[in-house]
């Protein structure tokens, strides 16, 4: 049996849900790989062009030289912040849909109960792990995002406090 039908057995033992589930971890990983690309990749240039704009300035402690320091501050964030907030929201929306994963499975469990009866544990053994697994991924995945997310928004607040340090007023 090759991975990928043994992926889909387990897609599959979990209900549409957990299908959900798998779209939202790739789109996690997808803007966490985005953000670390960015912030090691595209992040330095952008920051010196910023910083070198500045020092370039003459007038450090006019009201025109303040206002463009912030600009320059303001671009930074800007960039920095892009999908940052996304990344904890789609964090919280894993555990939330595991939940509905539990839920539906047990609607499952309780249909095979309404025209089998309580007496055929086999029968709702499908309708079980249809609501346990999708409560486990969601959980999972969430706690695997949670140190990446942590250390992404570490590192844009660290790096907005930098850059107003570099940016001097005389």
């Amino acid at each position: 049996m090759n991975l990928a039908s043994s992926l889909s057995d387990f897609l599959n033992t979990g209900g549409n849900v957990l299908w959900s589930i798998l779209l939202v971890t790739f789109w996690l990983f997808f803007l966490i790989i985005e953000r670390y690309w960015f912030f090691l990749r595209e992040y330095p240039a952008l920051r010196q062009q910023r910083r070198d704009a500045w020092n370039a300035r003459v007038d450090k402690s006019s009201w025109v030289a303040e206002q463009q320091r912030k600009q320059l501050l303001s671009e930074l964030d800007c960039m920095m912040s892009q999908r940052m907030t996304l990344i904890p929201a789609l964090i919280a929306l894993l555990p939330m849909l595991g939940l509905l994963g539990t839920v539906t499975g047990m609607i499952q469990v309780f249909e095979v109960m309404a025209y089998l009866g309580s007496g055929n544990p086999r029968a709702m053994a499908n309708g079980v792990s249809a609501a346990t697994i999708p409560t486990m991924a969601g959980m999972v995945i969430s706690l695997l995002g949670i140190p990446f997310a942590t250390e992404l928004k570490r590192r844009y607040l660290r790096e907005l406090r930098e850059n107003a340090e570099a940016m001097p007023t005389h």
